[in-house]
């Protein structure tokens, strides 16, 4: 698989690029998709002429140009395969298809050219795709960035210009132009593209930001540690890449063995036309023999063993809201024994909730009064924190109190007037400073203690008490971690770049052991890398660009789609499209009852093709039984793998945990 990035820029240059709308390839800007839909819908066209006795000349000239255009570029690069002695299955394809309409089955052959046209065309697609997601990623990083010069004059210059050691000036809401360190400034930064992180973190002198990561309320300043070619963001694009084009040889299990049947096909039908030739029998009589060992032998039985039961795993997977994207993708899904699930927005919603209310005594407030007091002062805000205080109020229909005077502290919070009394609402750490608050310092310790972000109030310089604040659990998490235990036989990898505390709670609440936290997506990259080289075959679960790498590098990755990155919707090889996290286990088992189907096929498949083979050679095997034995046992494998269309196929899996 190969991207059409413009490999005539360098890194820079692409980093420093404007961002723009992002430009998704159409399915008809594709050659292969065009020529695919014509050769569909010229068969469709010929289909009832041929059925119902039309004219010949008329169905005739329809399926030749089904041929023509279905045919001609797989034929082609087959033929072109052929100068480096490589005998290309898609050439064979289209010989069998050549060979039925030599003798007549017309019909049989186009379908044939349709099918590998199709497939052809969802292969170019997905890989075109992927390559826009991988453009896209680009344009997180902002174009220019405004450098501070020696003398204290700024200048904006393009990101791709600036060099290790200058200083950059990001203001509130601007995206930090480069990697570095913070010299000079207070802020919150969101850096969830980066890390997962559900919410802002605060960064002050001597903090670490990320290119692309967006800044809150403060100014800062930050000298550059990376040329822009080196940052982050630039290596998640590169990663994407190397690690997408590695998984691109993949196949389906019975094209391991199709270089060798084609071989021995082509050679084994020379050898039935060559031999009787020798032995003085006529032609016509070698080449019709000759001909029926083809069509009898030819794998269409065989390529349909496997392709209706993934088919139709598929849509039964997309009817229950899982899109996969590939038969490849469907048979991989099965093979994994091992899963790395992400943290936020993966196992929790990815969206902050008020857990805990915690008024202190003495105060005279309750959790209501608390909680209509926090989120009063917090209205004005657009921090995270804030909504999450202001929307528990509204779910408990309090009525908020006038707040005046309003004013926000990056990395600290906000301080307002209600009723004549000066309220703070922010960081314990900031906040709970003076010895005077020192009493109330473990309630908040504790609150953090159980993965939650603690957030004091302050009335006139008095505690009066906390609120926990997280990222809620999804429902069925721990069923699904149960679930994923049983049939890997593994329990689940917490790989997350959240904080290693919030990680370990969130972990014990699910049953998970093995926490990897505190990981940047280099650091998810190489994880995966040393479970495939201890042989394991790992399923990545994740929803951010962060995570985009890790599943591109995976044996299969899915992506929660509600609230997931284009990047990792694109990289990802399935994706949850309802958010049910359930259904990660359930495709997994679909997938490897779709296998037992395809083996059961291969089965049925091998033994008619033998038995129909075994008579063309030893006897006289007529043309129409043997067309009828090669249709019939392609009837038989073809609704053997439509069984998994129907509804009682879909794995169910136990909401409830034990």
């Amino acid at each position: 698989m190969s991207f059409v990035l413009d490999q005539r820029r360098s890194a820079p240059e692409a980093a420093s690029r404007p961002a723009g709308p992002r430009h998704r390839t159409r399915l008809l800007s594709l050659p292969e998709a065009r020529w695919a839909l014509a050769a569909l819908a010229l068969f469709l066209l010929a289909l009832p002429v041929y059925l119902f006795g039309g004219p010949a000349w008329l169905w005739g000239a329809l399926f030749a140009a089904t041929y023509v255009t279905g045919g001609w570029e797989p034929g082609w690069e087959g033929l072109k395969a052929l100068k480096d002695k490589t005998l290309d299955v898609d050439l064979l394809m289209v010989v069998a298809a050549l060979g039925a309409a030599a003798i007549g089955q017309v019909l049989d052959g186009a379908l044939l050219i349709v099918i590998f046209a199709t497939s052809g065309a969802l292969e170019a697609v997905a890989t075109a795709r992927t390559a826009d997601s991988v453009r896209g990623l680009l344009d997180l990083a902002p174009s220019t960035a405004v450098r501070l010069l020696p003398d204290g004059t700024e200048e904006r210059v393009d990101t791709g210009h600036l060099a290790v050691g200058d200083t950059t000036l990001v203001r509130p809401g601007e995206r930090v132009g480069a990697d570095g360190q913070v010299l000079a400034g207070t802020s919150d930064v969101d850096q969830a593209t980066i890390t997962g992180e559900p919410l802002p973190v605060a960064k002050q002198t001597g903090d670490e930001v990320f290119a692309g990561t967006v800044n809150g309320n403060g100014t800062l300043r930050v000298r550059v540690d990376r040329d822009p070619s080196d940052s982050v963001i630039a290596r998640i694009v590169k990663m994407v890449e190397e690690a997408s084009e590695t998984k691109a040889p993949t196949q389906l299990f019975i094209e391991k063995i199709e270089q060798r049947y084609s071989i021995g096909m082509v050679l084994a039908t020379l050898g039935v036309f060559a031999v009787p030739l020798a032995f003085g029998d006529e032609l016509q009589s070698a080449l019709l023999r000759a001909m029926t060992f083809m069509i009898v032998a030819s794998p269409c039985a065989v390529v349909l063993s496997t392709m209706p039961p993934l088919l139709s795993a598929i849509a039964n997977a997309g009817r229950r809201g899982v899109l996969t994207k590939s038969a490849v993708v469907m048979e991989r899904l099965g093979q994994v024994d091992l899963v790395a699930l992400d943290k936020t927005g993966t196992l929790t919603e990815g969206t902050p909730r008020v857990t805990d209310l915690c008024p202190l005594p003495g105060t005279g407030l309750d959790e209501d009064a608390l909680l209509a007091l926090a989120a009063g002062v917090e209205h004005p805000s657009e921090h995270p924190l804030a909504r999450a205080v202001v929307d528990a109020a509204r779910e408990r229909g309090l009525l908020l109190p006038t707040a005046v005077d309003f004013a926000s502290v990056p990395g600290e919070g906000v301080t307002a007037i209600v009723d004549g009394h000066t309220v703070q609402v922010g960081s314990p750490s900031r906040l709970l400073g003076d010895p005077a608050h020192q009493p109330h310092q473990k309630v908040a310790a504790d609150l953090e203690d159980a993965g939650r972000t603690a957030v004091a109030v302050l009335q006139d310089g008095f505690t009066v008490g906390v609120l926990g604040i997280a990222d809620r659990l999804r429902p069925d998490a721990r069923a699904t971690v149960a679930a994923l235990t049983e049939l890997t036989g593994h329990t689940p990898v917490l790989l997350t770049g959240d904080n290693e505390s919030a990680a370990k709670h969130l972990a014990a609440e699910v049953g998970i052991t093995d926490v990897r936290a505190g990981r940047l997506p280099q650091d998810k990259v190489t994880a995966v890398k040393e479970w495939e080289t201890a042989g394991r075959r790992v399923l990545v679960v994740g929803d951010g660009v962060n995570d985009a790498p890790a599943l591109a590098a995976s044996h299969a990755g899915i992506a929660m789609g509600k609230a997931g990155s284009d990047l990792a919707l694109e990289t990802a090889d399935a994706v949850v499209v309802r958010d049910e996290l359930a259904t990660i286990p359930a495709i997994i088992q679909l997938s490897r009852t779709a296998h037992r189907l395809v083996v059961q096929n291969l089965v049925i498949a091998g033994s008619f093709i033998t038995v129909l083979v075994a008579w063309d050679l030893i006897g006289t095997l007529p043309l129409p039984l043997g067309v009828a034995g090669h249709e019939g046992s392609t009837v038989i494998v073809g609704l053997n793998g439509l069984r998994l269309l129907r509804e009682v196929a879909w794995p169910r899996i136990t909401k409830n945990a034990p």
